[in-house]
């Protein structure tokens, strides 16, 4: 299903979030609110602070 190889741990929390659906109910709420879920951020700062070594 996710065929992207992941970089760090941030790149694994959104396959898990994406997987059980965490990740658009968020989507929904950050919708209804007019504000970004900051998802993507988050997921750049867990992917520098852990990385997975090549």
């Amino acid at each position: 299903m996710y065929k992207m190889k992941s970089r760090g741990l941030g790149d694994d929390i959104e396959k898990f979030t994406k997987f059980t659906g965490i990740k658009k109910a968020v989507d929904i709420v950050a919708e209804k609110l007019n504000k970004d879920c900051g998802c993507s951020e988050r997921r750049d700062g867990l992917n520098r602070m852990f990385p997975y070594k090549k």
